[in-house]
């Protein structure tokens, strides 16, 4: 993989300005992208169904600590049938969303970019105790729309991209092309990597390098007004080689287009349907949990063929 050209500070700030869409749905917006997806959008994704056949896109909720999982989840019984005199089982269950190891939906309010978030609200409305805007309580009707698979993977005849291999816009188009579907206004658009392939032999932490969309896919995203972006890993590649930005795309999609991300997901199932379906598109389903305040929601999103 030949080295990718590195973008500055100043390179930065116009991509942000130039796909910025404050103010598109008035001052008091909160939802973003989302309202691209109209009833009559809703409705036509969901006459796209024709077996009623469902895939899961989530990863297994992972308990086992690690150097991927600093927070593994926790599960534990609070009453089970092998206890004396049980009469029912109850378990409590805590999660820490973010990071890389579980399938998540990241709010609006989780990224800033100088001092604001999404829509321009100051980041001071992201309290200790929670967000006042842009919180994850803004999709508590769920996300329902047309699910575009882009299989960056399958179009290179690999099982996985290299670690920190970006993903171009004309990798994007060229798989467009090849799966002849196109991303529309309104669509959640999903791209594969093919990062659930990965060996895990080593112990290296795979986060400081994962496949990815490069910085410059930020315009091409703006321009076809997609609703919402779900990766097989962080949608950002890493190292992103943009100066002291880590992950820019979470910066333009939530930040400066209001586009809410679905990190973590698995998409070695949904490859296979789409393969054997011969479509690669279908309805889209997710609906985060209603935590008030909340930054992310775990979550299984669902596509229906």
């Amino acid at each position: 993989m030949s080295e990718v050209r590195r973008v500055g500070p100043e390179e930065f700030v116009e991509l942000f300005e130039r796909v910025k869409s404050w103010g598109r749905w008035g001052p008091d917006d909160q939802r973003g992208a989302l309202n691209y997806i109209t009833p009559e959008k809703r409705a036509a994704a969901t006459a796209s169904v024709r077996k009623g056949r469902t895939v899961s896109l989530a990863m297994i909720l992972n308990k086992v600590p690690g150097l991927n999982n600093p927070q593994p989840a926790i599960h534990m019984m609070l009453r089970a049938g092998d206890l004396p005199d049980a009469f029912s089982a109850a378990d409590f269950i805590g999660v820490a969303p973010h990071g890389i190891a579980v399938t998540h939906i990241d709010a609006l309010c989780h990224f800033f970019h100088q001092g604001k978030m999404y829509n321009g609200y100051p980041i001071s409305k992201v309290t200790s105790s929670g967000a006042l805007i842009n919180s994850i309580e803004m999709m508590h009707e769920g996300v329902i729309g047309r699910g575009v698979l882009l299989d960056i993977a399958r179009l290179k005849g690999v099982d996985y991209l290299q670690p920190g291999e970006p993903v171009y816009v004309e990798d994007l188009e060229a798989a467009e092309k090849a799966q002849n579907v196109r991303v529309e206004e309104g669509d959640i658009l999903l791209v594969r990597t093919g990062r659930h392939n990965r060996p895990v032999e080593d112990e290296r932490r795979i986060r400081d390098r994962l496949a990815g969309l490069y910085v410059t896919c930020g315009p091409w995203l703006h321009e076809r007004r997609v609703a919402m972006i779900g990766g097989d890993a962080i949608t950002d590649v890493i190292p992103s080689r943009v100066e002291n930005v880590n992950t820019p795309l979470h910066v333009l999609s939530l930040v400066a287009m209001g586009v809410p991300l679905v990190d973590n997901c698995d998409f070695e199932a949904l490859s296979r349907a789409c393969e054997e379906e011969g479509r690669w598109s279908f309805l889209f389903i997710v609906s985060p949990l209603v935590i008030p305040g909340g930054t992310a929601s775990p979550v299984n999103p669902l596509a229906v063929f």
